[in-house]
C-alpha cells in the first residue's frame, strides 16, 4: 500500500481518538452533574479509544519504515578498522600547526603595517 494511505490511516485514528476523548469528557461532565458519578466510563467509549489507538499505531509503524537493530554490533560489522576510527566531529582546524603555514600571520601582526589591531576592519566600514 502507499504511504499516503497510511498517513490517512493515522489521521483517521487520531480523529477517532479525539472523538473518544471528547465523548469521555462529555460523559464525565454529565455524570458529575447527576447521581452517576460513581460509575465507570461506558464500554463503547473504551472500545473506541482502544481501536483508535491500534489504528493510529498501525499507521505510524508503516510510515516509519524499517527499524534499526538495537545492538550496535549489527551496524558495525560491515565497517573496517579505518572507518571505525574516522570521527569527523573530532576534526580540529584551529591548532598550532597553522603557524607553520607560509601564509600565516599571527594575531597582532598584519601584512599591512599601517593596519593596527585595535582599528575597525575595512569590511565593517560601509
Amino acid at each position: 500500500m502507499s504511504r499516503t494511505f497510511y498517513k490517512s490511516v493515522v489521521f483517521a485514528g487520531l480523529g477517532c481518538m479525539v472523538h473518544a476523548a471528547y465523548s469521555a469528557a462529555e460523559w464525565r461532565y454529565y455524570s458529575r452533574n447527576s447521581e452517576l458519578h460513581y460509575m465507570m466510563i461506558p464500554v463503547d467509549i473504551v472500545i473506541q479509544t482502544v481501536l483508535s489507538l491500534i489504528l493510529t499505531m498501525t499507521g505510524v509503524l508503516f510510515i516509519a519504515g524499517d527499524f534499526k537493530e538495537i545492538r550496535a554490533t549489527e551496524e558495525l560489522e560491515g565497517q573496517s578498522w579505518e572507518t571505525l576510527k574516522n570521527r569527523p566531529s573530532f576534526y580540529t582546524f584551529c591548532h598550532r600547526g597553522r603557524s607553520f603555514s607560509p601564509f600565516y600571520t599571527p594575531p597582532g601582526q598584519s601584512a599591512d603595517p599601517t593596519n593596527n589591531v585595535t582599528d575597525i576592519p575595512a569590511r565593517f566600514m560601509s
